[in-house]
């Protein structure tokens, strides 16, 4: 194995243990109000990781157009939750077992779970891509840090969503694994076809309809339900909120982004 590969194998374990991580936390907590707090702060660094991280680099990637697919993405799952299956978060107890204030029984669906993962798992394919390039470039070390300061609050974003649905604490896991394996599966994309395709303007494109689909997460599933479940303590929530945009806007202006091939 060459040095690079071996050094993308290396960065991509610790990136893969960092999201696990990020899990676990949520998978150990089972107290519903934390659940709700780590719903609140899910949103923060969803509405964080759309307007500081991947809305500036699709534009900057793609220009007008990559950043015109940005209603797509959220059009694209207001679509798909509204009008072609039944929400998955509607009227649901931070347990994903009754229908709030009736004591009836319900089995949520795993809709809002998985678009999540597709619109995490996307960005996160892209992030994988960059690593190639950057190790490649011999500048992989501030790659690998930025993206593992990225992936472990949104896998704990993620792990909440899907725990919200009463997903059993091995799927989380699975799921959660698998997003994190979207790096080194993007990494291999990138030595395989790099002189094949234009990497640069697929990857504006797919950030652009991600952040999209981020925002419609955040602004019509988490917030809401965060308002529904969470009335008890408004205030932690609301700081939780603030806490997961913070976060990711520190990191933009501190670590800035690895650069995608082409930029």
């Amino acid at each position: 194995m060459s040095p690079v590969l071996a050094t993308v194998a290396l960065y991509s374990l610790i990136i893969v243990l960092g999201a696990l991580a990020g899990a676990v936390v949520v998978v150990l907590n089972d107290r519903p109000t934390h659940l709700v707090r780590f719903l609140a702060f899910a949103a923060g660094v969803m509405l964080g990781a759309a307007f500081f991280h991947m809305l500036p680099e699709a534009y900057l990637g793609g220009g007008w157009w990559a950043f015109a697919l940005v209603p797509a993405g959220f059009a694209f799952l207001l679509v798909l939750e509204r009008y072609l299956v039944a929400h998955a978060g509607e009227d649901i107890s931070p347990g994903g077992d009754t229908v709030a204030g009736t004591g009836h029984e319900v089995h949520p669906g795993h809709v809002l779970g998985l678009t999540a993962f597709l619109g995490l798992s996307t960005h996160t394919l892209f992030d994988g891509i960059a690593l190639g390039s950057a190790v490649e470039e011999g500048v992989g070390g501030m790659a690998l840090l930025a993206i593992v300061a990225h992936k472990v609050p949104s896998a704990l974003s993620l792990a909440s969503i899907l725990k919200t649905e009463g997903r059993s604490k091995a799927s989380i896991l699975s799921l959660s694994t698998l997003y994190g394996m979207m790096v080194p599966a993007g990494a291999l994309l990138y030595f395989l076809f790099d002189a094949m395709l234009q990497f640069e303007s697929l990857a504006a494109k797919a950030l652009a309809f991600s952040a999209g689909t981020f925002l419609y997460i955040a602004v019509s599933d988490l917030l809401p339900h965060v308002h529904r479940h969470g009335k008890d303590q408004p205030g932690r929530n609301i700081l939780a909120l603030f806490v997961g945009l913070l976060l990711m806007f520190l990191l933009a202006r501190l670590m800035g982004h690895p650069e995608h091939p082409g930029h």
